[in-house]
Order: C-alpha cells, then structure tokens, then sequence
C-alpha cells in the first residue's frame, strides 16, 4: 500500500480508507518481511488499538498526522514499550515516550513499532545488532547503512509514512542513501532528544526518513519543538537566507573526493552536480581537508568517551552483552584525557571559522552522502574499516553544527542507489529544503 502522508489524509478525509485497513496492510508487509531483521518490537493489537482509538473523536482536518503510521529507532522512548539499543541485556520498559515521539503523536502519527540498529547507535553499516543483520531494502546481500538501519528499511518497503533514526555521524543520512530515501539531519537540538538513549550526548540528534521531499518537511516542522527539559534543545529560529535564482555552491576539490574504487558512484556524483549546475549554479572546488579532519576527531577525541560514559555500567559490568565491534570501539573512550579534549576543541574552533569563510561565500556545499557501499559479507570481514570509509563525508557533520539533508541522486546499473548530502549551515533547513525542491523536480 502506498503510505504517502498526503495521499492517506486524501483517502481519510474522503472516506475512501479506514485507519484500521492502513494498520492491518502493514501486519501483513512486516509478516512477509521478517527475514529483513528490521523491526525489534512491534506493537499488539491492544496497544496499536489504544493509539486508533484516540482519533475516533477527532477531526481529521485538524490533526496534520490522522492515522500516519511511524517507525521509532529502539534507541527512541515509546511509552510502555521496551527500548533496547539493540542490546537485549540493556532492555527497559519506558516510563513516557520521548519529546519528539508525543509531538507526533499529538498529530494524530500511529506508532507501528520499534526499529533495528547498531547497538547503542554505534555504527553506520546496520549489522551490529543483537536482532540480526539490517538488510538493505533493495538488495539484501548488502548492508542497510546504520545505525538507524531498520527505520530506514521500514519505510523504504511500505511498513511506515515516515520514520525516526538517530544521527551522531551519519545515521539519519548514510541509510538514506542506501535505500533510496530523504534523509533530514537538522541543526543539533532543534529536535529534542529527550527520552532517547545517548551515544554522544553532545551530538545526537533525532533524524527523519521519507519517501518524498515534502513528506520530510511536514514531519520536520511538527518535530522542532523547544524542549525545557533537554539541555541541548534550541529554539528553531530559521535563518533568513532566501534561495536564489543564480547561486553559487561549493564541492570538495577533486584530490578531496573518495569513492573507494567505486567509479559509479563518482560517476552519478557528478551527474548530481551537473544537474545542480543546469538549474542556474555555479560550482567551485573548496579544500575539503577542515572537513576531514574535524571527521577523524569523532572516533579519536573525547567525544569517544562521551559513548563510554552512555553506557558505562554495560561496558563495566556486562561487558559479554555488547557487540564485540561496538565494544572495542566505546572502550577506547575509557582513556582520552583533557589532553586531547582541549586539542580536539582548538583544532574545531580553527575549522569551523574556515567553514564560516566557506558558508559567507557559497549557498551551500554538496558532497556525496557515500564514497561507496558494501556486502554484508564484507563488513563482516572488516568492521571498522569499512565503517570509516562510510563516515568519510558524514562524521564531520555534528561536530561543527551544520544541517545537512540526504538526497536520493540515481542508481547503480546493479540497482543499489547512490545519495547526494546538501550542506547548510546550522539553522538553513528553509534554505535546503528549497535547493533540494529544485533539484527533485528537475527531470
């Protein structure tokens, strides 16, 4: 069934549809899609019916969400229901749901269930779950991205309008790619992420995947709402930068630019760029290197010990229960010192008044979202090698507040799609959101 938001509330309002039949549509696709691994919990015929029943005195006009269904990342609180990580020995039943999750469904969104992901949202490939491997909604020899892996699936297969995942390095942006959707990764704390577990408290940010441009803007501006509570909620005050006829955007130089021997992918980052380019741009070669090195900070600065303090008691105390990978890589935070916390500081200061420069000349920047994709098989092989070459245009992202959107940009000639990332700065997601307009419409 196709669960475009607008074309639900057409049907709803027509009379032409019942909630209850969207509902059941979707037992039935999750029934035939078990071997996926995407959903870690999914709801009963009790408490989704307590969610439908909600909206049987309400108008339809006046919810913008009626009978929506949504998927939440299982790092993400939905009342009543348990939250795992992906991690079953951490399992909890949740007390309320998250900020974002009572927004949405205050709009009439219907929860469907819980997602898949790497555990303790660490990691962008989708296989480091206790749940079984994520596996890509096209292809399922290869990887879903992660770590918001089976958010990112439910929707690509017709199980969700829309979905929540999580982002630190690249989540709400990397499984976007790899499954053909939008991928909304706005300015840090402008969705709030209280009642979602955190990988590094001072990055994360709640994430939205959508089939189409202006489903992800409805969901966008339903979510973005100030929360007293959580200390790294920000007011959304949209910058006034208007898009423009003519424009100007920058892309990495071409030493700058990794594909990993993937030529299709360089090929169709390319085409992405010309299209930009036909649509009355300018493009300009920018050194990419500040970017790259506020990247490689993520994984060897103390924003490493910020995942070792997230889940200090499991890694101390249960340590056989965390995925080996993720393990190995959150106990390298237990050492970093205020050394390298005060190191790390100065040399993103130094970046971010270079992005600044960049951002006053040019509109926005385009990179691919991507270098590459694998098998499932391969990231086996090699875990967290594979995993940093995914993080090579995404882990920068958070570390230096800008806001970026993932972009579907064509298909391998093996079907597997390819993404494109727009980059603004933080508080530009009007302005993205009309680049990216453009760029969708055009043939």
């Amino acid at each position: 069934m196709n669960l475009n938001i607008e074309l639900l509330r057409e049907k709803y309002l027509s009379g032409e549809l019942k909630v209850e039949e969207v509902i059941s549509s979707i037992f039935e696709k999750i029934e035939q899609t078990k071997d996926y691994n995407i959903w870690i919990y999914t709801l009963n015929n009790d408490e989704i019916s307590s969610y439908i029943e909600n909206l049987k005195d309400k108008n339809i006009e006046d919810l913008p969400l009626y009978g929506i269904p949504f998927a939440i990342k299982d790092n993400i609180n939905l009342e009543n229901i348990p939250t795992t990580a992906a991690c079953k020995e951490y399992k909890y039943i949740a007390n309320e749901s998250a900020f974002v999750v009572k927004k949405l469904i205050e709009a009439g969104a219907i929860p469907i269930g819980k997602t898949n992901l790497d555990q303790f949202a660490t990691g962008l490939v989708g296989t480091r779950s206790d749940y079984g491997e994520c596996r890509n909604s096209i292809n399922k020899e290869y990887i879903s991205g992660g770590s918001s892996s089976g958010s990112a699936v439910s929707v690509a297969l017709e199980m969700a309008s829309f979905s929540l995942g999580t982002d630190t390095a690249g989540s709400g942006r990397v499984p976007a790619a790899f499954n053909n959707l939008i991928g909304v990764k706005a300015t840090k704390g402008v969705i709030s992420t209280s009642g979602v577990v955190p990988a590094c408290r001072s990055l994360d940010c709640v994430t939205i995947f959508a089939k189409t441009l202006s489903e992800a803007k409805t969901v966008f501006n339903l979510a973005n709402k100030y929360d007293k509570e959580d200390i790294y909620s920000r007011v959304y005050t949209p910058s006034n930068k208007k898009a423009k006829k003519e424009f100007t955007f920058a892309i990495p130089k071409k030493e700058n630019l990794e594909f990993f021997g993937d030529e299709e992918a360089k090929n169709l980052y390319i085409k992405a760029v010309e299209k930009f380019e036909s649509l009355g741009a300018k493009v300009v070669e920018i050194d990419f290197e500040p970017f790259i090195e506020s990247a490689n900070l993520l994984y060897s600065g103390p924003w490493v010990t910020e995942r070792y303090i997230a889940i200090k008691d499991m890694i101390t105390n249960h340590e056989e229960a965390v995925n080996k990978t993720v393990g190995t890589i959150v106990k390298s935070g237990e050492k970093i010192d205020a050394v390298n916390y005060f190191e790390s500081e100065y040399i993103l200061k130094k970046n971010r008044k270079y992005v600044d420069e960049v951002l006053e000349k040019f509109d926005f920047i385009l990179t691919p979202t991507t270098g590459t994709i694998y098998k499932i098989d391969e990231v086996n092989a090699n875990p967290i090698q594979l995993n940093t070459n995914l993080g090579y245009y995404t882990n920068f992202m958070n570390l230096l507040d800008l806001s970026a959107i993932a972009l579907p940009a064509g298909f391998r000639k093996n079907s597997l799609p390819f993404g494109v990332t727009i980059v603004g700065d933080n508080f530009d997601e009007e302005l993205l959101f009309e680049y990216s307009s453009r760029y969708l419409s055009k043939d």
